[in-house]
């Protein structure tokens, strides 16, 4: 039973979630182009075909809608790397991280656009997460590398930079489509030139890593 002075939560109809998720993809659109300054809830509102009124009865603003994006997308953006064990294959754990990252760049481009321009303005709305949790993660999985390196299982170098390496290397074709399309003629929507950059990034980690 309900106590006095409380209330149940409306569950959300069938409506209601359909245009929830008709806002969160149209602002994933305008976000990704203009980044969260440049973007406008009139902009967002138009790209859902809905009018702004109608738009701010779901998310009270620009803020809460990026908001609820961004923390949508962290939680699957950070499984690849959670997913590394320490139990595997050292060099097979990290191509397979390699392979998660390249394939997230090529099915979610706008959400590492959205991501990227969240860090290159300061990380202003998810500074806490990333001292916290993503720092953590990062320190996790860089003792597990290092304790492999300790071993002679693969080449040592700095685990930090190592990730760093593939965030750039991977997310780079999300981030930079239109100059990758521009010099390669394709972007890795395309299958053969998704399968040629990956083979590439294998090579080059395995280059990197493979232990003598």
């Amino acid at each position: 039973m309900v106590g006095a002075g409380t209330q149940t939560p409306k569950r959300r109809t069938r409506i209601q979630r359909a245009n929830e998720k008709k806002i969160l993809e149209a602002a994933l659109e305008v976000f990704s182009q203009n980044g969260f300054r440049g973007s406008t809830i009139d902009q967002i509102a138009e790209e859902a075909g809905m009018s702004k009124p109608n738009l701010l009865y779901y998310f009270k603003s620009k803020q809460d809608i990026h908001e609820t994006l961004l923390s949508r997308l962290l939680d699957s953006w950070l499984a690849p790397l959670r997913e590394l064990s320490e139990d595997g294959d050292p060099l097979e754990e990290i191509l397979n991280y390699v392979r998660r990252k390249i394939e997230m760049a090529r099915d979610f481009p706008r959400e590492s656009r959205l991501f990227a321009n969240e860090i290159v303005q300061g990380a202003p709305r998810i500074k806490p997460i990333l001292e916290g949790e993503i720092n953590q993660l990062v320190l996790d999985k860089s003792a597990i590398m290092r304790k492999w390196m300790q071993e002679g299982r693969i080449k040592q170098v700095d685990p930090r930079h190592l990730i760093f390496s593939i965030w750039a290397t991977t997310q780079h074709y999300a981030d930079f489509e239109v100059q990758v399309k521009v010099v390669m003629g394709q972007g890795i929507d395309d299958p053969a030139q998704f399968e040629t950059t990956k083979a590439y990034l294998e090579q080059l980690f395995t280059s990197l890593l493979k232990a003598d």
